[in-house]
């Protein structure tokens, strides 16, 4: 077999098996394709699996000094911190390459478990104050063309900030999805409990708080149809309704509310999820709520919260308060 024929079988085991997103898939191959490509070059000739077997550490090494000056003299220079992610991602690509190539096609090469892997610094959530979160539904509602939109974006807004979806999960839901979570509610309280397919086709349950409910119950009065098979959000036409467009409405407002440029649809995720730690929540039950598959993720929360750690410590250290005076006896 060809080394792109095993690329290929890679990345088809990646979406059936792995169950990869579109943007892990599309990262991989063409992080995949670079390599390839420069083993073309390399070694003059397409690799083969035993080509991809004898590779050494040098080689492989030869590869991402290629990718980096490939990126200076292409005027594509970025930060030190993204350049560092970037490499990163190239050799998590490849390990997995290897692993599959030894699990299915008996290519024993040890040395891309021997690249060194940079440290990154993942930037820390930043969310909005809470009386800015509280105002986004209604503020992106009220600038809306139509008075379908206007239903439309305040139930999407909402939603996001109430459960803390991701604008991906929350554009993929049906109007059955909305159906479901309505009958697994209690319909005293008005609540619900909406299953969300989230990253990895990973599935988790998430409740609906009743105002959250009660405005996607409004919009799906207003749905132009609601059929159960039907987007939930749809656009103008009828489809399934764009991130960009939800993006957009949401940029247009923060700009007319004198918002910071982070005020986007995933920063009321981080809002969500730092007002519920700020509340008292525990963090595996953030953690599940949010569909993180690792808790190191949802603890960025807690380096994040910054201004409510410096509030405990003012209020229980005894060095905080002023009402005695320094000793100056010595």
């Amino acid at each position: 077999m060809m080394a792109t024929g095993a690329r290929d079988a890679f990345l088809q085991w990646m979406e059936t098996e792995r169950r990869a997103s579109p943007l892990t898939l599309a990262a991989y191959r063409g992080d995949l394709d670079r390599f390839l490509s420069f083993l073309m070059g390399h070694l003059g000739a397409e690799p083969d699996l035993g080509a991809l077997a004898g590779l050494s550490l040098a080689d492989l090494r030869a590869w991402l000094a290629h990718e980096h000056n490939a990126a200076l003299t292409g005027r594509r220079a970025t930060t030190q911190d993204r350049a560092a992610r970037t490499r990163a991602r190239r050799v998590s690509a490849l390990r997995s390459f290897y692993r599959y190539l030894a699990r299915y096609h008996g290519v024993d090469n040890p040395a891309p478990a021997l690249l060194a892997t940079p440290r990154t610094r993942r930037p820390l959530p930043r969310p909005l104050p809470r009386p800015d979160a509280l105002e986004v539904p209604e503020g992106v509602a009220d600038i809306a063309h139509t008075p379908m939109a206007q239903v439309r974006d305040g139930a999407l807004f909402m939603l996001l900030y109430g459960c803390g979806l991701r604008i991906s999960e929350a554009l993929g839901l049906d109007v059955r999805d909305f159906d479901q979570a309505a009958s697994l509610g209690n319909p005293v309280q008005g609540d619900g409990v909406l299953r969300i397919r989230g990253k990895g086709g990973k599935e988790r349950m998430v409740p609906v708080l009743p105002q959250v409910m009660q405005a996607l119950r409004r919009w799906r009065n207003a749905h132009p149809l609601p059929q159960p098979d039907a987007p939930l959000f749809v656009g103008v036409r009828g489809g399934r309704l764009q991130a960009g467009i939800a993006q957009r409405a949401m940029r247009t407002w923060r700009h007319m509310a004198g918002l910071p440029e982070h005020a986007t649809p995933h920063a009321l995720r981080h809002s969500f999820a730092t007002h519920l730690m700020e509340g008292g929540a525990d963090l595996r039950v953030i953690q599940d709520l949010l569909g993180h598959a690792s808790l190191s993720t949802t603890q960025r929360y807690t380096l994040a919260d910054e201004a409510r750690l410096m509030d405990v410590w003012t209020r229980a250290h005894p060095h905080a308060t002023t009402d005695t005076p320094p000793d100056t006896a010595r």
